[in-house]
């Protein structure tokens, strides 16, 4: 059997689906690194919303999906970019998944850390006209639900706060604060604005190096409240720099969609855990891969993990925020959910052709459970599409 799949310039080429998939099967925690998938949320596809509503989640549909990722032996990252968060769920929608992911990995064993964020301050016509005591106000609402939800937090990165502040000294204040007050170590989120253009010059410069002094700045003034950092610039010598530079205890989760296989395999000097959005659809080859790196197979663990890049590459290509049309988009081929459904509608954000090659390089990873119905979903969509088979 062959199906037609269009190409970017108009034209199409044929395609042979794979008939079996790669067997993987489900294992215990890992033992060499911390891995979280940053997990995307289920949209309710029979709710009558529209994309500017609150967004309408089909809730065991989005738990179903995490006790897969746990059953592998993954960590979850809740609430974080990859559930459109600030792309179509709000912060009532977030601290709801935040309450629900997190009872369901306490009632199975689950490793679970959520996005902690400002997302009650919403921009206005004038922007965002908050001081920093409303922003650090925000931060701790957000910050004692997690806890209180007995989840670690990841203080991700603040739109209010990258418009309000007026240089690296207003973020040092900002997460000293925080910091001082957390109950447990956290995660500080650096996100580039290849992801949100909203938080270009975050840490308070435009700079790299400088912002990157200021982050390293914040994370020695209270080493004993860091568990780690994420950084998502894709940029993998910048990120083995800062990750050379953090003090004793303080670990690097990479969040570099681009090169992550080579960041978490490491060097003499170190290695990164990992907390990325490409181990949503990854989540079994990816458990699998970082077993044999378990066993010290760093060899083995590559060639598990680098003929995956690829399809990462091409799912977080510009405009980067969009990638998580991709991710769901695979979640639906696989069989995770019976619709091709987002909230906020993002299942338009990106191309046929782009989410025809999304398939071939997924198929051809044998990342679908059922590649038949794979195919067949595959078809269905491109007969809405109107492109014949």
């Amino acid at each position: 059997m062959t199906i037609r799949l269009p190409d970017s310039n108009g034209a199409s080429r044929t395609y042979e689906p794979r008939t079996e998939p790669l067997l993987v099967t489900p294992g215990t925690p890992f033992t060499s690194r911390t891995v979280y998938s940053a997990a995307h949320v289920v949209a309710d596809p029979y709710a009558d919303v529209s994309p500017d509503s609150p967004a309408a989640v089909d809730w065991d549909a989005t738990l179903a999906f995490r006790r897969h990722l746990w059953s592998h032996g993954l960590g979850v990252a809740e609430a974080m970019d990859t559930a459109q968060r600030g792309m179509g769920l709000d912060w009532a929608g977030a601290a709801e998944l935040i309450r629900r992911s997190a009872a369901e990995a306490k009632s199975v064993g689950g490793l679970i850390a959520c996005g902690v964020g400002t997302d009650q301050l919403s921009a206005t016509e004038i922007g965002y006209p908050y001081s920093l005591a409303e922003i650090r106000a925000a931060y701790e609402e957000q910050l004692a639900l997690v806890e209180e939800s007995g989840a670690r937090a990841i203080l991700m990165a603040s739109r209010a706060l990258a418009a309000v502040a007026k240089g690296p000294e207003d973020y040092l204040e900002v997460y000293g604060h925080l910091l001082r007050q957390a109950s447990e170590p956290v995660v500080l989120h650096w996100l580039g604005p290849m992801f949100d253009p909203a938080l270009e010059g975050y840490w308070g410069a435009t700079d790299l190096d400088a912002a990157t002094h200021t982050f390293l700045d914040v994370i020695a003034a209270h080493p004993d409240k860091v568990d780690g950092i994420k950084v998502s610039l894709l940029d993998a010598q910048r990120e083995i720099d800062i990750r050379r530079r953090l003090p004793q205890g303080v670990r690097c989760y990479t969040g570099d969609d681009f090169n992550y296989p080579e960041l978490i395999a490491g060097d003499e000097q170190g290695f990164s855990h990992a907390l990325l959005g490409i181990f949503d659809p990854l989540g079994p080859l990816a458990a699998q891969a970082v077993r044999v790196l378990d066993t010290g197979d760093v060899k083995g663990f590559r060639e598990l993990l680098d003929p995956t890049v690829g399809l990462s590459r091409h799912l977080f290509q510009t405009p980067t925020r969009f990638y998580k049309t991709g991710v769901v988009f695979l979640a639906w081929l696989a069989g995770h959910q019976s619709h091709f459904t987002m909230v906020g509608g993002l299942q338009s954000a990106r191309s046929l052709p782009h989410l025809a090659k999304a398939y071939e390089l997924a198929d051809g990873l044998g990342l679908f459970p059922d590649p038949k119905l794979a195919e067949e979903r595959m078809k269905n969509l491109l007969s809405v599409y109107g492109v014949d088979q």
